[in-house]
């Protein structure tokens, strides 16, 4: 079977607590008895996109297990690419960093779904090219991943920030047998539904938790919970094609 972590939503930079948390759950995965097949990180992964948060990033961010790290919307390409990844992948400057993971059993496609200088999210004409050539060319299993969930979750705040432009993405994904799940970030909190036919599963949040309305977040500063400790999800692909999650708290 295929065990992937998958985290989200660091934002080094944030809170004095950020790197902290983060820090633990790194830990928490590097003492794993067991080789995960990725961990993938969903964006956000510093707070104001500054080249000393990708400093801090990078060194809490290193893992024995393979691990891709992909933009959000607080962060900034340029700095991202030059600090975080060291210069590439994909175009210099300011364009999309869509990078690409691929093992013996599975294939990871971190797409950019951020808007420079905005916090809703798009996938721009030359990410959904990137994303079906990197579809049309293998036959493994491929998880799709980017920060922005396409859909709305029911969090008015949140659903006015999410992938805008979702229609293209769909209609890419849509029958595609190999596609074995669309994996986002930016909620904050774990959600898990459909999108193309495909599960689509979004990972809670390592700085803080989003509160929902009947929970009373019904403004942003009555949302962000950032006391209850770092959420982190197990997905598991097996043998039969069947996709599980497990969440788990990292303290």
């Amino acid at each position: 079977m295929i065990v992937i972590a998958h985290l989200s939503d660091v934002h080094i930079g944030a809170t004095a607590e950020t790197a902290t948390r983060t820090a633990a759950v790194m830990r928490f995965l590097d003492a794993l008895p067991y080789d995960l097949d990725a961990v993938l990180v969903t964006g956000d992964i510093a707070d104001h996109g500054l080249a000393e948060e990708y400093e801090t990033a990078a060194k809490l961010l290193a893992s024995r297990h393979p691990i891709l790290v992909g933009p959000g919307n607080h962060d900034v390409r340029a700095e991202f690419r030059r600090v975080l990844l060291g210069g590439d992948p994909g175009d210099p400057g300011d364009g999309p960093v869509n990078q690409v993971l691929r093992t013996e059993r599975a294939v990871y496609a971190m797409c950019d779904s951020s808007i420079p200088g905005e916090s809703s999210g798009r996938l721009e004409d030359e990410t959904l090219a990137w994303l079906e050539t990197v579809l049309d060319g293998t036959d493994l299993p491929v998880f799709v991943a980017f920060h922005h969930p396409p859909v709305s979750l029911h969090s008015p705040m949140l659903d006015g920030i999410r992938l805008h432009r979702a229609e293209p993405l769909e209609s890419l994904l849509a029958g595609r047998r190999n596609v074995a799940a669309v994996l986002t970030g930016h909620a904050h909190t774990a959600a898990a539904t459909t999108f193309a036919g495909r599960p689509l599963l979004v990972a809670g949040g390592v700085v803080s938790t989003l509160r929902l309305p009947w929970e009373g977040g019904t403004g942003w500063d009555a949302c962000l919970d950032y006391a209850l400790p770092p959420l982190i999800s197990f997905h598991v692909l097996d043998d039969e094609g069947r996709l599980t999650t497990h969440h788990r708290v990292v303290p």
